[in-house]
């Protein structure tokens, strides 16, 4: 495998940790998973279990540690926005009915770290901590570098779907985040910008509003 980092055994850790994102895998299935040699996928999730992030289930297979769990829980305290935008996205949610996030730029690409899903059972979902590209869909766009404060997007990124989103920004006016509504084209139409467009950019002023000086 190419290396992302530079340091190649960090490369794999993280390899065999995002194949165990998917359920509980025995070593032939993590090795499948990852295309790492055998050896190296046993000895490497061996260690990772050391350290708790990886454990074994009762049949045997590897699976996610609950050291993770106490790590998510602390990369939640230390970013703050994502508390402070969950009530202001659950009012947005509950006033269209519609499924509403949260991105946050990372590196070349945007980090959901909100996600509320609308009652439809016909519903767009985005799983939370999902990293997708920035120049597919409109959240990609108004967290670009220079990108509009209001964009929307169908089909673009999946058949069927349609989206509005709204930039955040600071009080020194850097974004910070985009808030975003998504949907099947059959409800936000495919013009979502003029039906969702105005209730997308209220919350994100809702939000801009709620951030500390």
């Amino acid at each position: 495998m190419d290396s992302v980092s530079g340091v190649g055994v960090i490369d794999k850790g993280v390899l065999i940790l995002r194949a165990l994102a998917g359920g509980p895998l025995d070593l032939a299935q993590l090795q499948d998973a990852t295309g790492l040699p055998r050896a190296t996928a046993h000895r490497l999730a061996v260690a990772l279990e050391q350290h708790h992030f990886v454990r074994r289930d009762t049949l045997g297979r590897f699976c996610l540690g609950f050291e993770l769990i106490r790590l998510g829980h602390a990369a939640t305290e230390a970013f703050p926005l994502a508390e402070l935008a969950t009530p202001i996205l659950t009012e947005l949610r509950d006033r269209t009915g519609e499924s509403v996030q949260l991105y946050v730029r990372e590196h070349d690409g945007r980090r959901c770290v909100v996600s509320l899903q609308a009652n439809h059972a016909l519903r767009w979902i985005v799983p939370e901590g999902a990293l997708l590209p920035l120049d597919l869909g409109s959240a990609g766009r108004v967290l670009a570098e220079g990108g509009p404060d209001l964009e929307d997007s169908v089909e673009e990124r999946e058949a069927g779907v349609a989206s509005v989103s709204a930039v955040v920004r600071d009080r020194q006016g850097a974004v910070v985040a985009a808030v975003s509504l998504s949907g099947p084209v059959e409800r936000l139409t495919r013009t979502p910008r003029q039906s969702f467009g105005v209730a997308v950019q209220s919350a994100a002023a809702a939000l801009a509003a709620a951030l500390p000086r």
